[in-house]
């Protein structure tokens, strides 16, 4: 019987090794896996890639484990934000790497990892420096960049209701990244406000088909 089904946050993630790339949804605080999070905090894995939207702010969820000293590297749109201040110390002290993409590149990048797509060419960022040592190619007369596709070791994600075989729906703006990032991990990991039996999700409204999901657990009521 398949059952994905995990029985806590601190199981959910305890095989998240040392140096592991991780894709983390959420615009904000909309679909940000903040319980996920907070237990790879406390379980300590270090040297991390995380590639999210942005880089935190008040002192949780990405913002914690930069300031605990667990990433070495950050790909993101929007680094600074109001009370990021433990990604700004660190980067201004060259303890911590950014790879600075715009959204929408952002985006289009992890969906291309999970179609199996090497990458693309777009015209955004040429002629900047986000353009410096990346192919280019004139296409229709216009300039563009080539952008390779990104894939990662796990993706923690947030959606609202799961079933046990794995698939996900989400809950409005709370959607943002999860569902491409779920297509590009080795691993994909759902916090969800509730686990349903199987049948009880309408196939036609399932965003995230369980394929691409490994592991769901329960923090309902919490979020």
């Amino acid at each position: 019987m398949i059952n994905k089904i995990i029985p806590g946050v601190a199981q959910a993630v305890q095989d998240i090794a040392d140096g592991s790339t991780i894709l983390v949804s959420g615009f904000g605080g909309a679909g940000l896996p903040i319980y996920l999070l907070d237990a790879l905090a406390e379980q300590g894995a270090k040297n991390l890639t995380i590639i999210s939207n942005n880089a935190g702010n008040s002192g949780i969820g990405i913002a914690k484990l930069i300031g605990k000293g667990q990433v070495k590297k950050v790909v993101c749109s929007f680094p600074r934000q109001p009370e990021s201040g433990a990604f700004d110390d660190l980067y201004r002290e060259g303890k911590i790497e950014l790879e600075l993409v715009p959204q929408g590149t952002l985006a289009e990048r992890i969906r291309a990892g999970g179609a199996g797509i090497g990458g693309f060419y777009t015209p955004t960022g040429f002629g900047t420096e986000l353009a410096k040592g990346k192919d280019t190619r004139v296409i229709d007369g216009v300039d563009h960049i080539f952008e390779a596709a990104i894939k990662a070791d796990y993706a923690l994600i947030k959606a609202d209701k799961g079933d046990r075989w794995g698939n996900l729906t989400y809950h409005r703006t709370g959607r943002n990244f999860g569902p491409i990032m779920a297509t590009a991990a080795r691993c994909t990991i759902a916090q969800v406000n509730e686990v349903v039996e199987l049948g009880q999700l309408d196939p036609e409204v399932i965003v995230t088909p369980g394929i691409f999901v490994k592991r769901i657990v329960l923090v309902g009521g919490k979020s």
